[in-house]
Formats: structure tokens, sequence, C-alpha cells
């Protein structure tokens, strides 16, 4: 693969980046600035990507290892730089008043939810990953994968059942 294509590459990837990012830190800017880091460590290690593996995958593991490393260091500074889920820019739709509601509502939910239950969430539900790839993404047996969506999406009706917003 040449500097280009892995440029190319990236560039296209960007928006499920971003929303992978925004998944993981729940912050607005807190995830642009992840994603820039995530690109320019890939831009200088472009070389240590193997083309036999799946470029996304690639890209995603390396967002994930930035933002351990980074809640690593936050540890000591906690609370700084975070954004109400209600304010943040993910998940937007240009649809109806009703639709714009409802997807804050659903958008606000799956924020309210544990990193542990949104990230095999979003990676499957939202990027269409397999449950094996997600297992793989996110270092965790593929039970636990299952497992971990069932409980998000069971925990998502039920707070969106309570307000009318879901059928029983």
């Amino acid at each position: 693969m040449t500097p280009d294509q892995f440029k190319s590459e990236l560039i296209g990837l960007l928006p499920r980046l971003r929303r992978f990012a925004l998944s993981l830190t729940r912050s607005g800017p807190d995830a642009d600035d992840l994603l820039q880091d995530a690109c320019s460590t890939a831009l200088q290690k472009w070389q240590q990507y193997d083309p036999g593996q799946p470029f996304d995958r690639w890209m995603f593991r390396v967002l994930r290892n930035l933002w351990i490393s980074e809640v690593r260091k936050r540890q000591t500074r906690q609370g700084a730089g975070q954004v109400p889920a209600e304010e943040a820019d993910e998940l937007r739709t240009e649809d109806t008043a009703a639709d714009v509601l409802t997807a804050k509502q659903v958008r606000g939910k799956v924020d309210a939810l544990d990193k542990d239950l949104s990230q095999p969430l979003m990676l499957v539900c939202a990027e269409g990953y397999s449950y094996r790839e997600a297992s793989e993404l996110l270092d965790i047996p593929i039970g636990t994968v299952m497992s971990r969506i069932h409980r998000a999406r069971k925990l998502l009706a039920m707070g969106l059942s309570e307000r009318g917003h879901v059928a029983q």
C-alpha cells in the first residue's frame, strides 16, 4: 500500500472513526482530539499496517488504544472537558421534529449506558461489525460481546418504552 492509498483509506474512514471516538469519549471535543491523535499516529506508523488485515479494524484498534492511554492519564484530573450527553453532536438527524426528539432521547440513553455496554453496541449496531469482529477489536470473549449487547438493548428498550417511544 502506498502512502497516498493509505491516506485515501483513512479519509474515507473518518466518519466511522468519529462515531466510535464519540462512543468512547462521550464528548464531542474529546472525540475530535482523540480522532486527530489517532490519525496522526496512523500517518506516522503507516508502514506498520499489514494490508492483509482490514484497515478499519486496525484504525479502530489504534483509536481505542489511544483512548485507554488517555483515560489512564486523566485518572488524576477527573472531570476535565466533559460535555453533557444532551449537548453532544453525535447521531444528528435532519428528519422531522419528532424524529429529532426521538434521536436525542436514544442518544441520551446510549450515552447513559456504561461504556462496557455502549462500545460493543455501537460497534455492532451502528458500525455493522460482527460479534466476532467486535470481540477481537475490544479484546473480550465473543460471549461477553453478545451478553453486553443484549443487556444494552434491553436497557434501551426499557428506558424508551417507559416514555412511550417504543412499542412493547
